[in-house]
């Protein structure tokens, strides 16, 4: 009950808890609002008791090992593989360490701060109460006084930099998977031409830039927007982006900026959708056509022979058809995760809470970052066998170092 008097009390709770202690664990009634009304809850019991805490907790530690683990091993074997070493293998890459970084950094940090208000009666020094939004808005506007100069000595915000690398990391995947996309098609309808076209150069260069651009996009809501901060939410348990207006009041005219990462992210699956049903179509032809062929070839060896020697030497090979299919499972899977929060991010601009729905939401998309590796297990015969090699290496090292 002492943590919950830092946070906010859920609708009905104050019935339960009397009048006598109900005084000082109700939270501050934002303006506008008069005493005898409710106000929507931040935090319900269901996501700040103690034993949902602690399978919180203990859910973020497993996510975190599976994350690190299998992303680890996901970069040793492209990295100690030379057959891997090539554009598509460094897009994977790319993609393994956008996803290591939500294991290394964005889940320890909740599992930090979850910890840190289960053992403490008050939360940390940074965590920012329900009042900080309006005092950070006074103080970006200007009107400073007493409590305004105040917020000159709060600490640094760790979600400062944790928020921006769980979105960035968030576009780089998707900006990746499009890439990928892209790269296989170009494999798929135009196999004579694919080494010229797709050089590890360009690959490296438009890696480079997905990243810059991602990141970039991640922080345009702190800087094209003064109506916005970073601070960890206790119904995502994640560093989200918090709005500094009265939700009660009408809102500024920059608010929906954040209308760019749906738009960003939509438009990406969009075109990535549209990519993987050009090449899935064309792989469709091309096994009706060997279909055929085969057919011919077992009625006479003259319909089989001339007709479909020009046309074979134009064929896709089997690794890109099944790279391809490979892509759409993993496009399928980030879309699956990221729908979640986009509906959680359109029905926030409209002004609805949705406490525990953000949880699953946020989560989901975070779990999305160990989905690959699995996916890679199941699909891709060459992962599967630089792992088995990986792992036989290790197993005779000490075994060549004895001899």
């Amino acid at each position: 009950m002492a943590l919950l008097a830092n946070l906010s009390i859920p609708w009905g709770m104050k019935a339960l808890l009397g009048a006598a202690d109900s005084t000082n664990l109700t939270a501050p009634t934002p303006p506008g609002l008069e005493d005898g009304q409710s106000q929507a809850p931040l935090c319900t019991v269901c996501c700040c008791g103690l034993l949902n805490r602690t399978l919180a907790v203990v859910f973020m530690v497993s996510l975190a090992f599976a994350i690190v683990v299998g992303n680890v091993v996901t970069l040793t074997v492209f990295m100690q593989t030379r057959q891997s070493r090539t554009p598509q293998g460094y897009l994977k890459v790319s993609l393994a360490i956008a996803d290591m970084l939500v294991g290394v950094l964005v889940v320890p940090f909740s599992v930090y701060t979850e910890i840190s208000l289960m053992v403490t009666s008050t939360p940390p020094v940074w965590y920012q109460s329900s009042a900080a939004p309006m005092e950070a808005a006074d103080h970006n506007h200007g009107g400073s006084t007493g409590s305004g100069g105040g917020n000159l000595s709060v600490p640094w915000q760790p979600c400062m930099l944790i928020g921006p690398v769980f979105a960035g990391c968030t576009f780089v995947s998707i900006s990746t998977i499009f890439l990928m996309t892209v790269e296989r098609s170009v494999a798929i309808l135009w196999p004579l031409h694919k080494d010229a076209l797709v050089t590890r150069r360009r690959s490296m260069l438009l890696i480079l830039l997905s990243w810059a651009g991602s990141f970039l996009l991640a922080v345009a809501p702190l800087v094209l927007s003064r109506s916005f901060t970073l601070e960890y939410s206790p119904c995502s348990r994640m560093c989200n982006y918090a709005p500094l207006w009265d939700v009660l009041g009408p809102q500024p005219s920059d608010a929906h900026v954040m209308l760019l990462f749906p738009a960003f992210d939509f438009t990406l699956l969009g075109g990535t959708l549209v990519v993987n049903i050009v090449s899935f179509t064309s792989i469709r032809r091309y096994s009706r056509k060997r279909k055929l062929l085969a057919e011919g070839s077992m009625g006479g060896e003259s319909s089989g022979g001339g007709g479909g020697g020009g046309w074979c030497q134009h064929r896709p090979s089997f690794s890109d058809i099944k790279a391809a299919k490979t892509i759409g499972i993993l496009t399928f899977a980030f879309t699956a995760s990221f729908s979640p929060i986009a509906v959680f991010v359109l029905g926030n601009v409209v002004g609805y809470a949705w406490c525990n729905f953000s949880f699953f939401a946020f989560w989901i998309l975070a779990g999305n970052s160990c989905c690959n590796v699995v996916i890679y297990s199941v699909r891709d015969q060459r992962f599967r066998k630089g792992v088995t090699l990986l792992f036989q290496r290790e197993r005779s090292m000490p075994q060549g170092e004895k001899n």
